[in-house]
């Protein structure tokens, strides 16, 4: 029980720290960032609010101004059941991309990381 609520707490601080700490958006042309907008709708993060690997992925996505759909496989029951039939297994950050009918699975924050500066750090 006091693990638990020391795991909540940690979470809670980990939130509010990204919170203040939030880095500012990437500034772009308004056409550059609607090819950005628009190569960013094959992508899905599946997370877990509080995780650490999951702040930091999303941070990222924030620096990058990628707007990518978020879902959380912790509280929603059918964005969890999609990760573990599709993606493979329960682990989080998942980035679900969807390019040229292709679907991949990609998992551990430092490769979605690495992948998104490749894709998206230049537009």
């Amino acid at each position: 029980m006091f693990v638990k609520a020391l795991r909540v707490g940690l979470g809670q601080l980990i939130i509010f720290i990204d919170f203040i700490t939030r880095p500012s958006k990437k500034k772009r042309p308004a056409a550059a960032q609607a090819q950005v907008e628009s190569a960013a709708k094959g992508l899905t993060l599946y997370q877990f609010h509080a995780c650490p690997f999951c702040v930091k992925t999303r941070r990222t996505l924030r620096r990058l101004n990628v707007p990518v759909a978020l879902r959380d496989a912790k509280n929603n029951e059918q964005d969890r059941q999609t990760l573990l039939e599709q993606g493979g297994k329960i682990k989080v950050p998942c980035l679900r991309i969807e390019e040229n009918g292709q679907i991949t699975w990609m998992y551990e924050s430092k490769v979605i990381i690495d992948y998104l500066d490749k894709r998206f750090a230049a537009a």
